[in-house]
């Protein structure tokens, strides 16, 4: 077990966990206005993005010639990792439904919580761990600035908010955590 200490430390992933519960706390304050209308997807995708964006910059290693010289398999560590990440990341949101704020569906948190995660992958394959952020943010702000979605590619450019039955968004979120955890997964974080 000692190894998967080392591992977690050398990934970031307390600090990772401690920005995603933060971020989770923040929001679920805020979505405690009492209205009890239904509440702004924008506020789970801002929990999915801050855990997807905490968690993607542990992609990368301290020393990257060191995780290339291993004698073990990095490839299905490395797709454990991202899988493990958007479990924990769809997690938060969903428990946060015990607490009294019915964030989002369960649907709607699996499928961005899939497609951040994937993006982070993407990004640290593309440009290592301390910038894999970059593509969850970048497609956030996006998401967050886009008028609303009328054709195919507009929808599929805007999957985040996208209702959860949405087949643009689910079919975008499942291309997208595909190729970016087979990406990382067999190439690994960039130096």
């Amino acid at each position: 077990m000692r190894w998967l200490t080392l591992y977690a430390r050398s990934r970031q992933v307390p600090a990772a966990l401690a920005a995603l519960l933060a971020g989770a706390a923040i929001v679920w304050a805020l979505a405690r206005d009492g209205g009890g209308g239904p509440v702004d997807p924008r506020l789970p995708l801002l929990v999915l993005a801050v855990g997807a964006m905490a968690a993607s910059t542990g992609f990368g290693g301290q020393d990257p010639a060191l995780d290339r010289t291993a004698a073990i398999r990095w490839a299905p560590r490395r797709a454990a990792h991202v899988l493990l990440a958007g479990a924990v990341v769809a997690a938060v949101p969903l428990i946060t439904r015990t607490a009294g704020a019915d964030l989002a569906g369960a649907a709607f948190v699996v499928r961005d919580s899939a497609g951040l995660l994937g993006l982070g992958a993407l990004g640290a394959a593309l440009w290592g761990g301390s910038y894999a952020w970059t593509l969850p943010f970048a497609w956030l702000a996006y998401a967050f600035s886009a008028p609303p979605p009328t054709g195919l590619p507009a929808r599929v450019a805007g999957w985040l908010l996208l209702p959860a039955g949405a087949p643009a968004a689910t079919w975008t979120a499942l291309a997208l955590a595909v190729t970016g955890t087979a990406a990382y997964a067999a190439a690994g974080p960039r130096r």
